[in-house]
Order: structure tokens, then C-alpha cells, then sequence
């Protein structure tokens, strides 16, 4: 029981039950899974880690390291102060990349008629900073900027937000429905809903996220909080340009 609630207030969320898909064929990698399993996490991927007698776990809690043998548990950052890189970040930032190409069926997307880049923000009703973004929203547009947005629940998997946030996604027009909640109009309900925001709500626990809202440029880079169009058009043109 003690496990459970160290490991609880390490990662910063309540311990759900996840399904046990560990891409990695190891045999002596199990103790590490196992010791993980029996704290709620799963591990996706195992890799090497830079440091000696660490290994590094891709989890549905974003990116955590391990002892080989599963006993110790480290959360944080890891930086290679030699190459002024953070380890941690550029791991999560394929994470994030790969995991928003999973989703992209199910966003509300809101196109750039002119796009030269586009972000995916991870997004709640309610959230005041949210709204503040999205009142913001032709400014991106007009920056050339598609906007694309995930399902965030601030209060988990229950109660109204996270009800009002399946019925936006239902709804037979969601980027209206989302505009019109997000200034303030009451959301209908959706009979039958089964929107994805379940599925939104974990892929954004994985990738180390904990409020709203979360942009995620094209490159995987996470900026958290509200950042109005011009920062963004500025990081998004600074990012390293990619061979076609």
C-alpha cells in the first residue's frame, strides 16, 4: 500500500487500469514491468539511458527511469550538460509526435487557409486560458497557423467538464459547438455520445502534461500555457526546417 501511494504522489495522478502493451522483447526487462504493473503504470518501451544503471521507460505517465531491476524509480528531468540537451524532452518529443498521428481522426481541427505550419492544443471548456486562446483564434489562422485540438478534462474523467467535452465532440457541428462553449453557452446534450476525450485525456498523461492548455508544435516540442499567435508563429519558424 505504501508503493501505491508514493507512486501516486510521484506521478501526480490518481492510479488507473491501463492495458499492458509493452513494445519491447527483453526477457530481462519483466522485473521492470512488472514492478510498474503493480503500481497502475504502463510501460510502452524500454530504452537505454545514458546513465549507468538506468534504463528509460516510455509509460502512459510520460517518460520515468528505472534501476534494472525495478526497485528504484526516478522522475525528472535528464540533461547532458555537455551537449546542453535535455534528454527527457527529446524523448517525449517523439512520443508526442507519434501519438498525435494516432488521433488525428479525432480532433476538431480549424484550418488555415493559407497553412504554413500547424500546432495540436490539448484543450478544456473551462479553463480561462483556453478561452483566451481560442477568442485569439483567427489571429493563428491568419498567421497561417492550423489549430487542432485534443481533449483535456482538467478535472479527470468525471463530472460536467468532462461530460460537456464528449457532447462538444458529438455534436453534429464540433468546431461551432466548441466556439459557442467556449464563450460561455450552455452544451447540449449528445444521446448515444462516445466521443474519444477518454483516450485524449491518457494520451496527454502520457506525454508529461498536467494542465491546460498544452501546445504541441510540429516538431513534438510541448509549450505549456497560453502563448498568443506571434510566439507561436516565432517558435514554429524556429523550429529546424525537415527535408521533404
Amino acid at each position: 500500500m505504501k508503493k501505491l501511494v508514493l507512486a501516486t504522489a510521484l506521478l501526480g495522478t490518481s492510479l488507473n487500469v491501463f492495458a499492458n502493451g509493452v513494445s519491447t522483447t527483453d526477457a530481462a526487462d519483466a522485473p521492470i514491468i512488472a514492478k510498474f504493473a503493480e503500481l497502475g503504470v504502463t510501460v510502452k518501451q524500454i530504452n537505454p539511458s545514458p546513465v549507468a544503471g538506468l534504463k528509460e521507460l516510455i509509460t502512459d505517465k510520460g517518460v520515468l527511469y528505472a534501476s534494472p531491476d525495478g526497485q528504484f524509480l526516478m522522475q525528472g528531468t535528464l540533461i547532458d550538460l555537455n551537449n546542453r540537451v535535455n534528454l527527457t524532452e527529446h524523448a517525449l518529443s517523439d512520443v508526442r509526435k507519434e501519438g498525435i498521428a494516432e488521433y488525428e481522426d479525432s480532433m476538431i481541427v480549424y484550418k488555415a487557409k493559407n497553412e504554413k505550419h500547424s500546432i495540436t492544443v490539448f484543450t478544456d471548456i473551462s479553463c480561462g486560458y483556453c478561452r483566451k486562446l481560442h477568442r485569439e483564434l483567427d489571429d493563428f489562422l491568419e498567421a497561417g497557423i492550423t489549430v487542432k485540438y485534443l481533449a483535456f478534462p482538467r478535472g479527470g474523467l468525471r463530472g460536467k467538464g468532462y461530460q460537456d467535452l464528449m457532447n462538444v465532440w458529438c455534436a453534429k457541428d464540433p468546431a461551432e459547438a466548441l466556439t459557442e462553449a467556449k464563450a460561455g453557452a450552455e452544451v447540449a446534450a449528445v444521446p448515444g455520445c462516445n466521443a474519444p476525450i477518454a483516450e485524449h485525456y491518457q494520451l496527454g498523461q502520457s506525454f508529461g502534461m498536467s494542465g491546460t492548455p498544452a501546445i504541441i508544435l510540429e516538431d513534438g516540442t510541448m509549450i505549456p500555457g497560453y502563448q498568443s499567435a506571434a510566439q507561436i508563429s516565432q517558435a514554429l519558424d524556429a523550429l529546424p526546417k525537415t527535408s521533404s
